[in-house]
């Protein structure tokens, strides 16, 4: 292999790689074709088959409940203590969906050509208008099932926007969108188990990938709650485990949320998509200390109504914001994107929040503030309005902070949250392993460089309900399938890699806490890698990365045993993952020396401070292959035919 990249020392360039399974033809007949051409298992043979899914959040729930309504034999898997604490319960402001219910001007085509310019023109065509055409099916599914949609006066579904559109898509569900979602997900997985077509495993972390003759076959897991490290095996195996912000240590997701799924996948030989691209949240509640271990989102939703702003004179920040006149007050996103407004797209948002703060201009503890201020939606619609759909965001920023935002605006400041990076998949959402497949968050498809708000429960049900039930068949149409047995080889050697990794966290005893290092290795992130990155910066992480890896492995100490419920070796197993993702992401965004979306370079940027992308040399997905201590990069060129690759602009 030619070693042609910018950083030789740091990973080498291997041949590019694409998409095979994406039908050629009209865009908007390319899911149909698809669909026709994959192989299908007739209903007697599809019960001679077995498909393990880890997770069961949106994806995973929902393709768990579609495939075994099927008639496949479905095991599912979960590190909760049921598939309803999955971190989908916590998208709360809406999903998208291309209905056109206001009549004021939305389409399939708005919504791929939305989402493609909000990820920064870095997703693919075919995979970001099929997720706009699945989107109607989706909210007729969850109306089926009885989610509580808000509703218009006489009975009509109900809409609101969300950040970088101009159209009302986003169904809701007051603010509690995701759980109520995942409810009627959880239903229809519950009937299956019912039903006798899955069988799920509560409390089991998935620690590796069981590969036999080159495909994906199974699962080595521990049970959390007895240590009992087992392998479970199958037709086919699919990871819907969800994002990995807590690199970060700070973030909105779950504490549990990790990457050692897809990170363990990735080891086996699956190609990793985008790592650096991570999402930013504009509106979350600043931290406030450092006895925190994580950060709450306020719902994008909010930014409908509410209008950020911050005092125009330093003299006045320290000032009640009911006692700063209108004319002294700085509305920056209405100032400076005049078209959009509050409802820019999120990585706008936060760096014009942090453009601000670091202007000396935030507000509350440290500067690090902005107001997101409701008194002229109250003024305007009357508390009760603003009650009906925002009253528990309210109630939570009330109870989480002492402020009464009825009467006072929030203090909100940019946080991590999503991730666009995950495993790289192909049109069928199959990863590099073949039998191997990844859905939702955890994988890279269709967000680019940015996702917009409401598209992650969209990507989420979109997966599981609409695209695995039509993808998977073709796949397992090759079966019946060879069992595999408890002392294959490959069985046996996962198990014992495993058992091994977990003996030596153990057997370390240093001084160090997992959690010690976990913060270290956040502040890191979110100092070289979080909302703004340089060449030196991230050069310098990587070093630090690297001392901190070695800290790790011969500083950590681990109390207790294996053989009992063991969360500090839960999370030293996930923290070891996180540090060399870590390390990924830092060379990802590296390379990658132009801004675009969420990951912004400070070399790289217009006059006016917005990103500045290189078409020239970085239209391309970047899938990352392990290799020890040298990653490969392979990358997946993007050509766009129906959108045209342009300067993105909210003015």
């Amino acid at each position: 292999m030619t070693d042609t990249s910018a950083f030789p020392d740091l990973f080498d360039l291997g041949a590019d790689i694409h998409d095979t399974k994406a039908p050629a033809g009209p865009i908007e007949q390319r899911w149909d074709t698809r669909k026709f051409n994959a192989k299908l298992v007739n209903p007697a043979n599809r019960r001679k088959l077995n498909v393990i899914i880890v997770g069961t959040g949106l994806a995973g729930a929902a393709a768990a409940a579609s495939l075994g309504e099927q008639g496949y034999n479905v095991q599912t898997f979960c590190y909760q203590d049921s598939p309803r604490r999955a971190h989908s319960i916590a998208a709360q402001g809406g999903i998208n969906a291309a209905k056109n219910y206001r009549n004021d001007g939305d389409s399939i085509y708005r919504l791929f050509y939305d989402t493609v310019k909000g990820g920064d023109f870095r997703a693919r065509e075919s995979n970001t208008y099929r997720l706009a055409q699945v989107s109607a099916n989706i909210i007729d599914q969850c109306v089926a099932q009885g989610v509580p949609f808000a509703r218009e006066y006489g009975g009509l579904l109900d809409n609101r926007s969300f950040g970088g559109v101009q159209v009302s898509r986003t169904f809701y569900a007051r603010g509690q969108t995701g759980q109520q979602l995942l409810l009627g997900a959880y239903q229809a997985l519950e009937r299956q188990v019912a039903a006798g077509t899955v069988k799920n495993y509560d409390r089991h972390e998935m620690l590796d990938v069981i590969i036999v003759d080159g495909k994906a076959r199974g699962i080595v897991t521990r049970d959390m709650v007895t240590g009992a490290i087992e392998a479970h095996t199958a037709d086919v195996v699919v990871l819907c485990t969800g994002g990995y912000g807590n690199v970060f240590f700070l973030s909105t997701n779950a504490m549990g949320s990790n990457v050692t799924a897809t990170w363990r996948a990735h080891r086996k030989g699956a190609y990793f998509g985008n790592p650096c691209f991570t999402q930013i949240h504009p509106t979350c509640i600043p931290v406030s200390g450092d006895y925190q271990s994580k950060l709450t989102l306020m719902s994008e939703s909010l930014r409908n109504d509410g209008r950020i702003w911050v005092p125009k004179n330093k003299a006045d920040l320290e000032k009640d914001p009911r006692e700063i006149p209108e004319e002294d007050r700085d509305y920056f996103l209405e100032r400076r994107y005049p078209a959009f407004g509050n409802l820019v797209p999120r990585d706008i948002a936060s760096r014009a929040a942090k453009t601000a703060c670091d202007e000396g201009y935030g507000v509350g503890p440290g500067g690090l503030g902005v107001y997101l201020d409701f008194a002229d939606a109250i003024a305007r619609m009357g508390r009760k309005t603003v009650e009906a759909k925002y009253g528990n965001l309210f109630d939570m920023y009330a109870r989480i902070t002492g402020e009464d935002p009825y009467e006072t605006g929030m203090r909100v400041y940019p946080a991590v949250h999503y991730v666009m990076g995950g495993l790289w998949v192909d049109y069928d959402l199959q990863t590099t392993i073949p039998g191997l497949y990844c859905a939702g968050e955890a994988n890279f498809s269709d967000q680019g460089a940015n996702r917009l708000g409401a598209s992650a429960l969209m990507q989420g049900l979109a997966d599981g309900y609409f695209v695995l039930p039509s993808t998977l068949p073709d796949y397992l149409s090759a079966g019946p399938f060879e069992p595999i047995a408890d002392d294959h080889p490959a069985v046996v050697e996962a198990l014992r890699e495993v058992e091994e990794r977990v003996q030596t966290m153990l057997s370390i005893n240093g001084t160090r806490s997992v959690d010690s290092i976990h913060k270290e290795l956040g502040h890191i992130m979110w100092e070289y890698c979080g909302m703004e990155r340089t060449e030196e910066g991230l050069l310098k992480a990587i070093g630090l990365i690297r001392e901190l890896k070695n800290e790790f492995w011969t500083n950590v100490k681990v109390t207790g045993v294996n053989e009992e419920l063991n969360q500090a070796l839960e999370r030293a197993g996930r923290v070891a993952d996180f540090i060399e993702l870590g390390e990924l992401m830092c060379i990802d965004a590296l390379n990658r020396a132009e801004s675009c979306g969420g990951h912004f370079r400070a070399e790289s940027q217009t006059e006016e401070g917005e990103a500045l992308r290189h078409d020239d040399e970085y239209a391309y997905a970047a899938a990352w292959e392990f290799a020890g201590d040298k990653p490969v990069l392979h990358k997946e060129p993007l050509t766009y035919e129906y959108i045209e690759m342009k300067a993105r602009s909210y003015k």
